[in-house]
């Protein structure tokens, strides 16, 4: 990131809960979810990232309910989910129990009756015919013109709007790299003299977007985890991918690792259809790998279906929180240890060879005396793993069981299974 913005220094020890409001219960409302937060809180999040909560647009609306993302008034509060207020009381609770909360803002389009194309349709591209348009497809959303310096004004006070009405502490920021860099910079240098502490998120994966963004996404690591689910790829794809970001990202560019999210659970369906039994195996990877990790509401559950996108399709909760536990010791050793911090240079981390590569992805986090050692076994098969492979002396606690390693004999993984060994 830029020298020019800082970088709140909570940011890095941190993950992300991405928060599905419409079907998160079936009220779907602020009120029903601010319920949840002291279960999140327990499970291990820091920040929760809000779907837009702005009201959506009636003209070419699709479903029932319409797409989030197709905003029709940038300072009000979603009627489908109750009043502004009730938003701020939410806020106030995350806060009272040291959490952070951050909105998705879809800057690059608006609805096709935002009260902007009433009040300034100058905003707006238009095509030759002069008629509001959008350029990638979807339908019921119209693009802004960024060459306008007033649109430019409306949006950064827009989005200083819900920092001085709700307190919030960042912005997930959609498709970024679709709106020009430099309007970031300017929106970031202006929000800033708000508010310093926030935490920016990128939608996008363009490198040159880390110049104003602590953060952003890993596409490529998911689709590549999927491929090799689909046996189109091997463990080595992965390795790739990762030293393609080592290499070409910034040292300090916190990478969000991921999945499931809302794209991809509705669209192409949960972790357990793109990546069968090796789906927690991978959520592992994600939680232990040098960034961020983010849960999708449900995960925890976990939720096996696809979730409708524009009606309303309530997660199908059943009071069982299976993996409660299992993203709890992740997040919570992620926390205490600082070996896994994110956008630390100082950190490092090691890949572990072992003959079972074509099986076994696993890797140590280092920081001074403090190591975290990952095992994975993406296969159907149990897994044995030599203590000379792992290559690690002293005593490790599984963050899971407690069962002590002390770097001699053998570390024994079941099918599909995984474990994270922190040193003491």
């Amino acid at each position: 990131m830029d020298a020019t913005f800082h970088r709140a220094g909570w940011i890095s020890g941190s993950n992300i809960y991405e928060v599905n409001l419409r079907q998160y219960t079936p009220e779907g409302s602020f009120n029903a979810f601010t319920r949840e937060i002291p279960r999140l809180k327990d499970m291990g999040i820091d920040i929760l990232w809000f779907m837009p909560i702005t009201p959506i647009s009636h003209q070419g609306r699709k479903g029932s309910l319409g797409s989030y993302y197709a905003c029709s008034d940038y300072t009000a509060a979603n009627p489908e989910f109750g009043k502004l207020e009730d938003f701020k009381q939410l806020v106030r609770a995350a806060h009272e129990l040291g959490m952070k909360v951050i909105i998705d803002w879809v800057a690059n389009h608006t609805g096709w009756d935002h009260r902007w194309t009433r009040e300034h349709p100058e905003y707006y591209r238009k095509n030759q015919d002069g008629h509001f348009y959008e350029a990638h497809g979807w339908e019921d959303v119209i693009d802004l013109n960024y060459d306008n310096k007033e649109l430019r004004r409306a949006m950064i006070d827009a989005m200083g709007f819900w920092l001085k009405e709700c307190d919030i502490d960042g912005y997930r920021c959609d498709m970024a790299m679709l709106v020009p860099l430099d309007f970031w910079r300017e929106a970031r240098t202006e929000i800033d003299k708000l508010k310093q502490d926030l935490f920016w998120l990128a939608e996008c994966e363009e490198i040159a977007y880390h110049e104003v963004f602590d953060a952003s996404y890993t596409w490529k690591f998911l689709h590549k985890m999927e491929a090799v689910w689909r046996k189109e790829s091997g463990l080595d794809g992965l390795d790739e991918v990762l030293q393609y970001y080592h290499s070409m990202f910034p040292p300090d560019a916190i990478r969000v690792y991921f999945t499931s999210n809302h794209d991809e659970n509705s669209h192409s369906g949960s972790e357990y259809e793109r990546m069968g039994q090796a789906a927690k195996a991978f959520a592992v990877i994600c939680a232990m790998l040098p960034g961020m990790p983010m849960i999708y509401s449900g995960q925890e559950m976990p939720n096996y279906k696809r979730l409708a996108f524009f009606d309303k399709d309530p997660i199908p909760w059943t009071g069982q929180y299976e993996l409660h536990g299992f993203y709890k010791a992740l997040l919570e050793c992620r926390k205490r240890n600082p070996a896994l911090r994110g956008g630390d240079p100082a950190t490092s981390m090691r890949r572990i060879t072992t003959g079972d590569g074509r099986r076994c992805f696993g890797f140590v986090r280092c920081l001074g005396l403090n190591e975290v050692l990952v095992l994975t076994n993406i296969s159907g098969e149990p897994l044995t793993v030599p203590a000379s492979d792992v290559q690690v002396s002293g005593i490790f606690k599984d963050i899971f069981t407690g069962a002590e390693f002390h770097g001699d004999g053998a570390i024994e993984i079941e099918p599909w299974g995984y474990r994270v060994l922190e040193s003491r």
